[in-house]
């Protein structure tokens, strides 16, 4: 199972938890706990339930699985008291309660419609999250001066984009204007990273597309 939701990635076979592009340290318990409730979302799981599968034939007090949910929480950025993602149902157990979408995209695959144009680099974008900034991890390695490592994103989910800053130290800015909250991307836009000017395009054109590596 390979699923975004939120700023995160959850990769079962890899066994890895990434937020914004950055692995999150989790243990095998809280992993196993995450993928519990995404594997049954939208369903509440009872505890006993939970016990079962993650403690077969061993006996733990609740304190324990309260524990792997703070552990989960902290790792995606979760707010127990105004949960986004992971739901505390009183007296019975937990529940994943954000928006889940199926990451099925095969690796360097690019929908055609949606692509980053900076001078001669044409960069595809893949479905889900595409980070922009100076680590090597971005899917637009933006290696310049007054670019944050992890500087924005678009989340590319079928015919629609969605650009968000990332709480950079300069700021991302889309038609001249700061990026405050999520904004929608039309084709033709420029998106202003530090110093990049990048063109939002929606159609793929006869453009010879490029990796997402950019310096």
């Amino acid at each position: 199972m390979r699923v975004r939701f939120g700023r995160c990635l959850f990769d079962n076979d890899s066994r890895e938890l990434r937020r914004d592009g950055v692995p999150q340290p989790l243990s095998p318990k809280a992993f196993q706990f995450l993928g519990l409730l995404l594997q049954e979302r939208p369903r509440a799981v009872a505890k006993q339930e939970i016990h079962e599968r993650l403690w077969p034939e061993s006996f733990v007090s609740d304190s324990s699985l309260a524990r792997l949910a703070a552990e989960v929480r902290s790792a995606l950025d979760d707010d127990a008291k105004s949960p986004r993602l992971l739901r505390t149902v009183h007296r019975f157990g937990y529940a994943f309660c954000g928006d889940v979408m199926t990451d099925g995209a095969a690796p360097g695959a690019a929908p055609a419609h949606c692509r980053l144009v900076w001078a001669e680099r044409h960069i595809p974008l893949l479905e889900g999250e595409n980070l922009l900034g100076r680590a090597s991890d971005a899917r637009v390695v933006i290696d310049l001066a007054r670019v944050s490592r992890h500087h924005a994103r678009i989340v590319v989910e079928g015919a629609r984009a969605v650009l968000e800053d990332l709480g950079s130290k300069n700021g991302t800015f889309l038609r001249g204007q700061p990026v405050t909250a999520a904004a929608e991307l039309t084709d033709g836009d420029e998106v202003c990273i530090g110093p990049a000017v990048l063109v939002f395009r929606t159609s793929a054109g006869n453009s010879t597309t490029e990796t997402g590596t950019a310096a």
